[in-house]
């Protein structure tokens, strides 16, 4: 995919421009940002010093310290906090879909789909001062590390968030366990996890996610499927083939087997949002011919994950 140009319109840049990212738990980063803190009955006060790091506010720089040591350093206050949000991509090849020279600039296409969703949180936590780290769920094909961007703050980094993504391709396969679980032993800060992913993994999330949640990560799962995957129109005598492991499997579909598929798939999507919320992660389905724009500012909004 060699552009995803253009992301989104001035429009919705400026409603998204004053959102923010909600979590629910209380802590305190390493470093302090622009957030304001939850907790109650004290003032925003100074409280020290930190070195300037590229995407902060300007305005926050001590301009007399800078001239008496020529480094500069950012003044930090009591009562506001440092979030840290880490989005997190499943990047194998059943995310590409549907197929195509022209699907993957199609709306409804996953990977595209799941990297304006990315583009669209990312801006939303750099324009609110968090602290951003974009990863990407890939296999082990090469012993490259898997692409990443950050970790990253301040609006300024919003291009070259927007040209990291549009570089980026769904390819091979991901064991979601082992990705996840990798991530959280390998990450310095917890924070804030968006995992966007179709969940197609054999081998599942559930121990990959655990372990985030384990480590102090606040999780959502946001469930990204297309239309053919939702309410599959498909008829007769078939051969399906696995996008990823190439594994073939004759079936004979008929209108009783596809009210049989959109039992199991609701099945396995309440699974999925039973799990989540018995551990106090938020699991959101979406399918990719929601409007997106819905998705970001009316569906998030109402389950209280943006405000």
């Amino acid at each position: 995919m060699s552009s995803l140009s253009p992301l989104f319109d001035e429009t919705f840049l400026r409603k998204v421009d004053r959102l923010s990212l909600v979590v629910r738990k209380r802590r305190a980063g390493q470093l302090r940002g622009e957030r304001r803190s939850t907790k109650r009955g004290q003032s925003v006060e100074f409280a020290d010093y930190r070195d300037y790091t590229k995407g902060d506010d300007l305005r926050r720089v001590d301009w007399n310290i800078y001239a008496r040591l020529e480094r500069p350093f950012v003044k930090l206050f009591e009562e506001e906090e440092d979030l840290t949000v880490h989005l997190l991509l499943d990047a194998s090849g059943s995310m590409d879909w549907p197929r195509g020279a022209a699907a993957p600039a199609t709306p409804a296409h996953k990977w595209r789909y799941a990297l304006r969703t990315a583009a669209a949180l990312g801006y939303i936590a750099l324009s609110s001062g968090d602290r951003l780290t974009v990863s990407l769920l890939q296999g082990e094909t090469t012993t490259a590390p898997p692409p990443r961007f950050g970790p990253a703050r301040g609006k300024g980094q919003a291009l070259p968030l927007l040209r990291f993504l549009g570089e980026q391709e769904a390819t091979g396969d991901t064991d979601l366990n082992g990705a996840l679980h990798s991530y959280a032993f390998a990450a310095r800060r917890p924070g804030l996890a968006v995992l966007v992913s179709d969940l197609f993994s054999p081998g599942g999330y559930q121990d990959g996610l655990s372990t985030l949640l384990a480590r102090g990560y606040e999780v959502i799962l946001l469930h990204v499927l297309a239309p053919e995957e939702a309410d599959p129109c498909l008829a007769g005598d078939l051969k399906l083939v696995d996008v990823e492991s190439g594994h073939e499997q004759a079936v004979s579909i008929d209108a009783g087997m596809r009210a049989l598929y959109r039992q199991r798939l609701e099945a396995w999507q309440d699974e999925h949002n039973r799990w989540c919320g018995q551990r106090g992660a938020a699991y959101v389905p979406v399918v990719t011919d929601t409007p997106f724009d819905e998705l970001i500012l009316y569906h998030l909004r109402r389950r209280g994950l943006i405000r």
